[in-house]
């Protein structure tokens, strides 16, 4: 297969003619955006992470340029560490579907308290944030447990639409309740069933047909919104900022990594360096991506395209690139050292 390479001249050129004298104004959205004209819609899958199942599931909504929210039981978060911190390297949110999935409204508000506030303990302690939002096992629900959950800082999420995937659904079946998604509403699925993920391709597909895009649910409204729209439902964990040190001897800086606007094929991420006024940032990106523009700073690349060196150029400590994912949503790795 032919790949076509833009020069880095180019890049450069473009991201300076859109952005000269702006400092960090946000790159217009590309073609693809237009794709989400009649809104967003929620995927969630409950139950995770399981060890035979949640790498397939995040492949095949990777593949297919889609993100959801895992609504995690704190009892799999636990005992699947890695699993939790993939489903946030692999750009999905992270929710509290309770420690054990049991009966919740049958239990007293000291055992419901201690089910959301073990499960928030073992999602972050996994790697994956502070959850915000909270999804009731089975959708059972009441004023007890909302006000728990609301104590905790969570926020009770429950379904528009049952895929039906616990009951036996089919692939087709799946598929069919998904296409009657509408802006805003949100889909019922779990992370343990074949059926499930077979059925993402089509979904991606359908979603596209009818100007819909996967989005995130609102700790705010408890629908499904764009990206950037209103927060993110987890807190994220603390080494999402990639600190950095440099070698002895050299200075000392550090780099924070700010996740930005999202479409299917790219996204926007900003650095923002402490520490030093004078610094050179190396930007590791994960192959196969490509930085397709950058911001705020003077760049150069290596032999590879997979690594540029960031200098300052005059418009702060704070410099943007936009990544072309082609499959691969991981941020890139920072270093940072004083020049």
């Amino acid at each position: 297969m032919t790949r076509w390479i833009r020069p880095r001249s180019l890049i450069l050129t473009t991201a300076a003619a859109l952005l000269a004298g702006a400092g960090a104004i946000a790159l217009a959205a590309p073609a693809q955006a237009a794709s989400c004209e009649n809104g967003y819609v929620g995927l969630t899958y409950d139950d995770g992470p399981n060890p035979s199942t949640t790498n397939q599931l995040l492949n095949a909504l990777r593949s297919n340029g889609l993100r959801a929210t895992m609504f995690n039981t704190g009892q799999n978060a636990a005992a699947n560490p890695g699993l939790v911190a993939a489903q946030v390297s692999a750009g999905m949110w992270v929710g509290n579907h309770s420690y054990t999935h049991g009966h919740m409204t049958q239990m007293s508000q000291q055992q419901m308290q201690s089910e959301l506030s073990n499960t928030q303990n073992a999602i972050r302690n996994a790697g994956g944030g502070t959850p915000t939002i909270f999804r009731p096992p089975y959708g059972e629900t009441n004023g007890t447990l909302q006000s728990v959950a609301s104590s905790l800082g969570l926020r009770t999420v429950t379904w528009d639409v049952d895929s039906q995937d616990w009951n036996g659904a089919s692939t087709a079946a799946i598929v069919q309740a998904a296409s009657r998604l509408t802006n805003g509403q949100t889909i019922l699925m779990h992370d343990n069933y074949q059926s499930t993920i077979s059925a993402i391709p089509q979904i991606a597909a359908g979603l596209t047909q009818r100007g819909l895009c996967a989005g995130m649910i609102s700790a705010s409204t408890g629908r499904a919104v764009a990206p950037t729209g209103g927060g993110n439902p987890t807190t994220p964990p603390p080494s999402t900022g990639n600190p950095t040190t440099p070698p002895p001897g050299g200075g000392s800086c550090t780099t924070t990594y700010t996740a930005g606007q999202q479409w299917s094929d790219r996204f926007n991420g900003s650095v923002t360096v402490n520490g030093s006024n004078n610094w050179v940032v190396t930007v590791t990106l994960r192959s196969p991506q490509r930085v397709l523009a950058t911001w705020n700073a003077s760049v150069s690349w290596d032999s590879s395209g997979l690594v540029m060196t960031a200098r300052p150029n005059g418009n702060g400590n704070t410099f943007g690139m936009t990544i072309q994912h082609n499959g691969n949503w991981n941020w890139p790795s920072l270093s940072c050292r004083t020049a």
